[in-house]
């Protein structure tokens, strides 16, 4: 939800999983600990899917949810305050106690220096929660950029290593990748990989595309998926998702 292309994001579309898309959050909520004084900052709130978890964690502080997407950020309730900006370029107007970020930053680039930029924001005790999908190399992402026909692919997101690394010198930091086997429901059409990952990273390859375009580019995909992730008896699949984690607070 960080970035803007030439569509904006379907909320019903990404929604239509919001109990596997949030299930990553409350892991990540569950690490973090006691913050000092300021506002919680939901960096990338989309719909604010994880807002009312948020309220309930840390009742009585502001919660103020920060997305690029206007057409998300018109179905986020609960907040305090929402704010419209450019997730890559956003700073605080006071020291937050919270930067709680889930499935956005993954969209941006040049982590070296956007995750130092969102410490330095923090104050003495204040954390960085950060949780990023690492589904690259896996069928349901590697196969859209086969069908694409794209070269010279790097991942967005790093090793945990590399974050590890990155993050050690700013304070107390834990990283760790948790791989969730779901089990995606039987759809009408298409297969139920594609459904889950419509919404997400197929979209900027398909959303540029002719409608005849688009057509061959799914049924490509829809093909190779099925061969990929083999359908169960009554039409689900089972389809493991890689997700990497860390929780920073600053020294």
């Amino acid at each position: 939800m960080a970035t803007k292309r030439n569509t904006d994001w379907d909320p019903e579309s990404y929604a239509s999983f919001r109990g596997l898309r949030l299930r990553p959050a409350l892991d990540l909520l569950a690490q973090v600990g006691a913050l000092p004084n300021g506002d919680i900052i939901d960096l990338g709130c989309g719909d604010g899917a994880v807002g009312p978890a948020l309220r309930q964690r840390f009742a009585g502080r502001p919660l103020i949810g920060v997305d690029t997407s206007e057409t998300m950020l018109a179905k986020a309730q609960g907040y305090d305050a929402l704010v419209q900006a450019d997730v890559a370029a956003w700073s605080p107007k006071t020291p937050p106690a919270l930067i709680f970020s889930n499935a956005c930053l993954n969209w941006l680039p040049d982590h070296a220096s956007l995750m130092p930029r969102l410490v330095d924001t923090l104050p003495s005790g204040g954390v960085l929660a950060v949780q990023m999908p690492r589904q690259y190399a896996a069928p349901s992402h590697a196969l859209i950029r086969k069908v694409a026909g794209e070269q010279d692919f790097k991942p967005p997101v790093a090793e945990p290593q590399v974050y590890m690394r990155l993050l050690q010198p700013a304070g107390e930091v834990s990283v760790w990748e948790s791989e969730y086997l779901q089990q995606l429901p039987a759809v009408d059409h298409g297969h139920p990989v594609r459904h889950f990952t419509q919404s997400t990273v197929l979209r900027p390859y398909v959303e540029k595309l002719s409608l005849n375009a688009k057509a061959d580019f799914l049924a490509a995909y829809e093909a190779a998926l099925d061969a990929a992730y083999p359908k169960e008896q009554d039409g689900s699949v089972l389809f493991a998702f890689n997700r990497l984690f860390f929780v920073l607070r600053k020294s």
